[in-house]
């Protein structure tokens, strides 16, 4: 059973809307206006009502993102540093050109040539003959289907040259579609396999896992990331005993048909460079987009600026509640909530965990089990009108990335413009021309906001959990911390270094205990705006909650006070509270 801390062990599931506020930052936007209040969870449902995914990113989402390398390539970033920002806890290393073996899965037997002759079973194969295999026999003939020149025992039909990079007239060719590969092609227990030097295989890979017109538009940079990535990835599997087939469930390849000379030059470009880890090839895993931010699992997970051009960067799709239900089996669709998330990028983040509830049973399943029932693109999606906060369980993180970090990363005060063109109609006034000048001018005032009240909220955290420690009653707040070198502001960790100032400590996402059943922080610290226009910061726990602003600074209110202030109207009404209230 999960640990709970005593005295908490009746929790409620609190919403920003359940507490009264004008949410400012929501999905990775500003907004005006307030929220409805509510308690209950989920979404109202008609049979006839469609459920709307808002998400984000295209694949698993882990490792490299492809589209993401692209973006930073164009950025300026060479191959190096877009691996290392993807592969945390990796080095650069060098492996020769060592035969890897892949399953052709789509062919079913091997009839093959060659302009220049092949061998077989220690025969040569002349120009114009073929080789077919079955049954472990060679049979060569007079060209493709032609008459039979000699059968020999032989599993495995050679180049003339087993050297790398041979020209097109050297390399085997299948008589039925006319595919050709370079190396070797057999047959065995997993059907029809190439076997090919690792350098050779990784330029069928690049042009099929990215787009060759990457070179052509700032983007070359991006595919020699691809091409060592591949070249890690099939070493790595390979030695864990995978099977390795050229389809998506390892990597796409379709040999030197699929090749394109610009891939070709950033395989060769990175002839036998690798991503080490623990003195081996690492499993280097990547996907199309990752939506902004990588999901973690091998590699800590790390935000992914480049991935801001990837068409799928985000996306919604409308799924009917009887596909769902159908999908999970579960009756007549009743309710369909996210109830887990990491809690990393816009939203929530991805999806931990979901909850589908039918008039025959409910179900729980992982958000890559809902993407892959529901066909959706990725496992990083919100459901539209959901009125509960998913708890939140993060996944190990990496640093930010390179030039990047600080405040921005915990709140995105870009639509600034958004909040404020409700409220100043006549800019002439103040001699400002448009709401980019008044957005220019009000985000580093915003910015000075964040950071003090980042660093207040931090320290009342850091007082409401000593107050715990001490009397076993008011602890609300992850026991993941440490103070900063000052003693003063402790620190809200998400393990990057102090902000541009130097003068907060480290200001950054709380860490969930909510994985270990523990009264840990539920949400990060959101900007809001209370009933009378006042700007401040929230930090939601899972009892409770910290309040901020500029004017009455940091006060935390739980249990019946809490209750009071709710039905009281909360921010809306009766605005920041001015002193604490624990009980």
């Amino acid at each position: 059973m999960p640990k709970t801390r005593p005295g908490r062990a009746k929790k409620r599931t609190l919403t920003y809307a359940a507490l009264g506020l004008a949410p400012v930052l929501l999905a990775g936007g500003l907004t005006a206006g307030g929220g409805q209040w509510i308690e209950d969870a989920g979404i109202s449902l008609r049979a006839d009502t469609p459920i709307t995914l808002q998400g984000h990113g295209n694949g698993h989402g882990r490792g490299m993102g492809q589209w993401g390398a692209f973006g930073y390539a164009k950025q300026g970033w060479n191959a190096e540093k877009i691996l290392s920002h993807y592969y945390g806890n990796t080095t650069a290393g060098k492996v020769g050109n060592t035969d890897v073996t892949v399953s052709l899965s789509e062919k079913k037997s091997v009839s093959v040539r060659a302009d220049a002759g092949a061998k077989v079973g220690g025969q040569t194969v002349a120009p114009g003959q073929a080789v077919s295999l079955s049954g472990g026999n060679a049979t060569i003939t007079q060209g493709c289907g032609g008459a039979v020149v000699k059968t020999v025992p032989a599993q495995w039909v050679d180049p003339i040259n087993p050297g790398p990079s041979r020209p097109a007239n050297e390399l085997l060719t299948f008589c039925d579609g006319g595919d050709a590969y370079r190396g070797s092609i057999g047959t065995g227990p997993d059907g029809v396999l190439n076997k090919v030097g690792v350098d050779d295989y990784v330029k069928g890979v690049i042009p099929k896992e990215s787009l060759p017109a990457w070179a052509d538009a700032g983007g070359f940079e991006a595919l020699k990331a691809q091409a060592v990535a591949a070249r890690s990835y099939v070493l790595a599997g390979l030695a864990a005993g995978r099977k390795m087939d050229n389809t998506q469930q390892s990597q796409m390849y379709h040999g030197a048909s699929g090749e394109d000379p610009r891939t070709n030059r950033a395989a060769d470009a990175t002839a036998g460079q690798v991503r080490m880890r623990n003195g081996k090839p690492a499993l280097t895993e990547f996907s199309a987009s990752t939506g902004g931010y990588t999901a973690g699992g091998d590699f800590p997970a790390v935000v992914d600026a480049g991935d801001s051009i990837s068409p799928t960067h985000s996306w919604t799709a409308t799924v009917s509640p009887s596909s769902i239900a159908s999908a999970f089996g579960v009756g007549t669709l009743k309710s369909f909530e996210v109830i887990e998330a990491n809690g990393l990028g816009e939203g929530s983040g991805r999806v931990g965990k979901v909850r589908v509830v039918g008039t025959g049973r409910t179900v729980e399943a992982t958000g890559d089990e809902v993407r892959q029932k529901l066909q959706l693109k990725s496992d990083w999606f919100s459901v539209q009108g959901q009125k509960t906060m998913p708890k939140i369980v993060r996944p190990p993180v990496g640093p930010a990335a390179p030039g990047g970090g600080g405040l921005l990363d915990l709140l995105d005060l870009s639509p600034l413009t958004d909040l404020l063109s409700g409220q100043l109609p006549d800019l002439s006034a103040f001699g400002l021309s448009d709401m980019t000048a008044v957005t220019g001018q009000l985000t580093p005032l915003i910015q000075q906001m964040i950071a003090t009240g980042t660093g207040v909220l931090a320290g009342k955290r850091v007082a409401l959990e000593r107050s715990d420690n001490s009397n076993g009653s008011t602890g609300t707040v992850s026991r993941d911390r440490s103070d900063n070198a000052n003693g003063s502001m402790g620190t809200v960790s998400r393990d990057r270094s102090d902000n541009a100032n130097g003068s907060m400590g480290t200001v950054s996402e709380p860490r969930s205990d909510n994985s270990q059943g523990s009264t840990g922080t539920v949400a990060k610290p959101e900007l809001v705006t209370d009933g009378k226009g006042i700007h401040g910061l929230v930090q939601v726990l899972q009892n409770g909650v910290i309040y901020y602003s500029p004017l009455t600074g940091a006060h935390a209110l739980f249990g019946q006070a809490l209750t009071d202030f709710l039905n009281a109207g909360g921010l809306k009404v009766l605005g920041f509270p001015t002193q604490d209230a624990l009980r």
